[in-house]
């Protein structure tokens, strides 16, 4: 029998998009420039990645292994299950998994999917629209299920915005944030989204001065020459940190959480609230309109102190902080014993499985 230990989350990502809108662009960009993060792609099929040859370490049935780690999957919807487990097994070393929702089901049926499998080691990554900056409006009309889309992401790419003027994408922008005014919006060309946004990487050792460039990272030396007018990817995104040694109110903390600011994507981080006969630490996961506690045990003399990260687009931190400030309990505040209730409401118990 294995060792028990508690379960690593994979977060599980998935991509939509109509058929131009840059997805394989982007998948293609998540694999090169993965900085070490182990990436596990699924699709309908190879073809529809196109990955260049010389990164295809072997492939056996319906995976294919990349020379830096990652692994590209070809799967129908039947399969999906069976998939996930096999990526999210110890032995296959991946830390995210990225699901190409078009041609395998619907994206709202997707995250249904992910929201619902009982594997214990993946958690729901955020849905993420890909959206064709310069036919937007000729696909809407093509396709009206776009706004659908759209108002359930939880993340939107406005792509190959460099084909359209400044007025348009103004417009466009405004129209994708009156279809879903909460979700974090980022506009890019080329499909170029940093993984950082999407994702927390992995820490792998970075090189040291006079060591060769490994295949992985030629591959991204390569892929991130930008124009001088594109948009570096790294500009993308924001990060707001909020710390307090008070004790956190769970209502309130709760309330912040079921209408975040605007642009938020993901929010991380440890939770303390107050409690008998010691604060009640949690793990705090949230993407997008998915909260997630999980109950953490305190080390012996630990200090208690909440850290959060926010990460999103067009974030306000002014407003950010100020709004998790006033998530913090009084001095001398008495809270009452239903206030755990919104907290226990979106509690996953930590499983004592063991990984398979």
């Amino acid at each position: 029998m294995g060792k028990k230990r508690r379960p690593r989350s994979i977060p599980v990502v998935v991509v939509a998009g109509f058929l131009g809108a840059g997805k394989t662009t982007l998948l293609n960009h998540l694999l090169r420039n993965n900085g070490g993060t182990r990436v596990g792609v699924i699709v309908n099929d190879f073809g529809s990645v196109n990955i260049d040859s010389m990164m295809v370490a072997g492939q056996v049935d319906s995976v294919m292994a990349l020379s830096n780690g990652c692994m590209c999957c070809a799967v129908d919807v039947s399969d999906m299950d069976e998939m996930l487990n096999r990526l999210a097994h110890r032995t296959a070393g991946i830390d995210v998994i990225v699901v190409e929702a078009s041609g395998l089901a619907e994206p709202r049926n997707m995250v249904r999917l992910v929201l619902g499998s009982e594997n214990p080691y993946i958690a729901y990554g955020g849905l993420v629209v890909m959206v064709d900056g310069a036919e937007f409006q000729n696909c809407r009309e093509r396709h009206p299920e776009l706004d659908q889309h759209i108002a359930i992401a939880d993340l939107i790419v406005l792509n190959k915005t460099d084909r359209i003027r400044e007025d348009e994408h103004d417009a466009l922008l405004s129209d994708v944030r009156r279809i879903n005014p909460r979700a974090a919006v980022t506009s890019t060309v080329r499909g170029r989204v940093d993984p950082g946004l999407l994702f927390d990487r992995a820490l792998r050792p970075e090189p040291r001065p006079g060591d060769q460039l490994t295949f992985e990272e030629l591959l991204a030396e390569a892929d991130d020459t930008c124009d001088a007018d594109s948009p570096h990817v790294h500009a993308m995104y924001q990060s707001v940190t909020f710390t307090s040694e008070s004790l956190i109110h769970p209502r309130r903390l709760v309330s912040f959480l079921e209408k975040q600011p605007a642009g938020i994507y993901r929010i991380k981080g440890y939770v303390y609230f107050g409690g008998q006969p010691r604060p009640q630490k949690y793990l705090l996961q949230v993407v997008g309109d998915h909260i997630a506690f999980h109950p953490q045990r305190s080390r012996a003399g630990e200090v208690p102190r909440t850290e959060l990260v926010a990460i999103g687009t067009d974030l306000d931190p002014e407003l950010i902080d100020g709004l998790l400030g006033g998530c913090t309990e009084s001095e001398g505040e008495v809270v009452s014993a239903d206030a755990m209730l919104g907290v226990h409401r979106y509690t996953l118990v930590e499983s004592a499985a063991v990984h398979p």
